[in-house]
């Protein structure tokens, strides 16, 4: 049997399936959105992720917010930013705190298959329905098209959304609202939750990813996703980090008297046993052990944990998101060892090392064809043992 490998940038990734899942009912929305600027298609300029003169506005985000009713300010949020992982480890983390029994919201991007994908909600971690969504378009419609026409027309498809996310957030009284931020972090339109309403940051890795529009060096990109932390706020550090990088963020969190804990540091250990399969589906097993005395002390082991995200960096992501749920159970939250586990094992994205269904891929021409998919990650390939076929019948 072979097995076809699609690797690609998770923001083309499965664009055949969108011709599946069309929504009528959302039709008036997506061609509002349609018509504001869209950097995750045109491109973000240089420099626009930077806390300078060049930086994006992020006051129109606060004006914006301030029409709406201020609605971050109803929920505690934990705030994910990083090159890589920050969507696999929010998933992660919101299915921890699901499996615990909380209600959360989740915004994320980008989608795959609809542009729900993007917002999930309540105690199942299902994508916002399209009614919903429609509902609540319609009702702030003429909010938006005010704040539209006061912006001069510079309001985004990303303000637009975030705004929406938030505000479906507060009207659902989710009990914690996990956000990734979608470039940088300091003009991000996601950072506009104060401290009082911050619970945890998160960075996960830093890379060269939006190299220009975040200042042209590993340190400006540093520097940009160090703004989403907040006085007196934890910080938790995915890494590992070159060190002058991880310095960045240890200076700054230092310098708003925020506490640190690093999923990289000597007391954590984390390792893959072995891939196996089960329903015909593969998983990782993993031992997590995370043990911090520096700031926080946290502890806990976690043996046979069996993770549908496959690779090196998805065991990364997955001990982040441990060690946010350590850092709110160590605020007092509700959180036992039994749902980090549980929560950690439930988790699943679509396009990260997926495997795609026969029909799936009797669509991309290739009947009879085992394919898995990957949204630019290819380590994940050594782990499987997937052989790197370069014939001109692999996609």
């Amino acid at each position: 049997m072979k097995i076809f490998r699609v690797v690609c940038h998770k923001r083309t990734l499965l664009g055949f399936k969108r011709s599946f899942s069309t929504e009528p009912e959302l039709k008036d929305f997506l061609n509002y959105l349609d018509n504001l600027k869209n950097y995750e298609k045109c491109g973000v300029p240089k420099d626009a992720g930077t806390d300078s003169s060049h930086g994006f506005d992020l006051g129109r985000m606060n004006r914006l917010m301030d029409r709406l009713g201020n609605p971050q300010t109803g929920f505690k949020a934990v705030h994910i930013a990083g090159t890589k992982g920050k969507g696999s480890t929010a998933a992660f983390l919101a299915n921890i705190l699901r499996t615990e029994g909380y209600a959360v919201g989740c915004y994320t991007s980008p989608h795959v298959q609809t542009i729900r994908e993007r917002i999930s909600l309540g105690k199942l971690g299902e994508p916002v329905s399209a009614k919903a969504l429609n509902c609540l378009f319609h009702r702030i419609k003429p909010i938006l098209n005010e704040a539209v026409a006061l912006e001069n027309g510079r309001l985004s498809h990303f303000e637009i959304l975030t705004a929406m996310a938030f505000k479906l957030f507060a009207q659902e009284n989710v009990d914690v609202a996990v956000i990734e931020a979608g470039l940088g972090g300091a003009r991000d339109a996601t950072n506009i939750i104060s401290s009082s309403g911050l619970a945890a940051a998160v960075i996960t890795t830093i890379g060269e990813e939006h190299l220009a529009a975040l200042g042209g060096s590993l340190e400006s990109i540093a520097m940009a996703k160090s703004g989403i932390i907040k006085q007196g706020c934890p910080l938790v550090l995915g890494g590992p980090f070159l060190p002058h990088i991880e310095h960045i963020f240890l200076d700054k969190a230092s310098s708003m008297c925020s506490p640190v804990v690093s999923a990289s540091g000597p007391g954590n250990r984390s390792a893959v046993k072995g891939v196996s399969k089960s329903n015909g589906k593969p998983f990782q097993s993993c031992d997590i052990v995370i043990e911090v005395e520096r700031d926080f002390k946290l502890f806990i082991e976690l043996f046979d944990v069996k993770l549908q995200m496959l690779g090196i960096h998805q065991l990364q992501n997955a001990a982040t998101a441990t060690c946010v749920a350590l850092c709110l159970r160590d605020k007092g939250w509700r959180i036992s060892d039994e749902s980090i586990h549980a929560g950690l094992e439930h988790t699943y994205l679509l396009g990260r090392s997926q495997f795609l269904t026969s029909t799936e891929a009797e669509t991309l021409g290739l009947p009879g064809a085992t394919i898995m998919l990957d949204g630019g990650l290819i380590q994940i390939l050594a782990l499987l043992h997937v052989p790197m076929c370069e014939c001109n019948n692999c996609v």
